[in-house]
């Protein structure tokens, strides 16, 4: 049988390697992938007589002991391929060394055809493989919602209205808006200077000098009044009794910072 493939014979010795999943061999009579070699095996394009199957075999368990070697997880589906088309090829073989018959003709026909079959549904098992790969996944590529949002609105105001009564309620509410609101702010009885300069004269006028008083008894009872107010006043009795120390009516004194301040008649 004359191949159209050129046998080389390798120099050196050189191993099998695995290219995307695919088990390529160097063997005397042929380089490259373990499927194509039995493709050509089985439509006699490749001269078996020259291919070792001892040297597929030591190839084929040198890769696997590789994976294991370094620590490599090799899938089993794969790896089970592979011995599968190993064993055709060396079923194939044999057929060449075993006299020729009728019954092996035929029963070799079938086994190529169940082979060619085989292949065909290997090549559609790496395809829908490639397929699936390349689709989202869930939780890595795309994500669900966690919990489903519930809109149901339940009623718990224990309310039982109807149209009219809505209609009444509305109409009460617009009423009260509709009237009018006057501000009134609050009243703050302030103590003015004027007053207080009025209250120290009355002091001056129909008292005999007592010596020093504090300013603030001069202040009017402001119960009740805001502290604004009485911080007012005391402006207003202090400013008062500046003007008066100013003209020479009387006197004022604090003897210590932040201290009360003290007045008497000037003498």
């Amino acid at each position: 049988m004359h191949s159209p493939w050129r046998v080389r014979q390798w120099p050196t010795k050189r191993r099998a390697r695995v290219v995307n999943e695919v088990l390529h061999l160097h063997l005397d009579g042929f380089d490259g992938p373990l499927d194509l070699l039995l493709e050509l095996a089985r439509t006699q394009n490749v001269d078996l007589s020259r291919i070792s199957i001892l040297q597929l075999a030591e190839q084929y368990l040198a890769v696997v002991e590789k994976f294991r070697q370094e620590a490599k997880t090799v899938r089993l589906e794969l790896a089970a391929d592979w011995l599968v088309m190993a064993a055709w090829l060396a079923w194939l073989k044999s057929r060449l060394l075993l006299p020729a018959t009728r019954d092996g003709d035929k029963e070799a026909e079938e086994a190529a055809g169940l082979l060619q079959e085989r292949l065909i549904e290997l090549e559609a098992m790496r395809a829908a493989a490639s397929w699936l790969s390349a689709r989202p996944r869930l939780n890595q590529t795309v994500f669900e919602r966690p919990v489903a949002e519930n809109h149901t609105r339940i009623d718990r105001s224990l309310l039982r209205v109807d149209l009219s009564g809505v209609v009444l309620a509305y109409l009460r509410a617009r009423q009260r808006g509709g009237r009018k609101r006057v501000y009134a702010p609050r009243v703050i009885r302030y103590w003015s200077a004027h007053q207080a300069r009025a209250a120290l004269g009355r002091l001056l006028g129909c008292q005999s000098p007592v010596g020093w008083r504090y300013l603030h008894s001069i202040l009017p009872d402001l119960h009740g009044e805001p502290p604004v107010g009485r911080k007012a006043a005391l402006a207003g009795a202090l400013m008062a009794g500046l003007e008066m120390a100013k003209g020479g009516q009387l006197e004022l004194r604090q003897e210590q910072h932040f201290g009360e301040i003290e007045w008497r008649e000037k003498e």
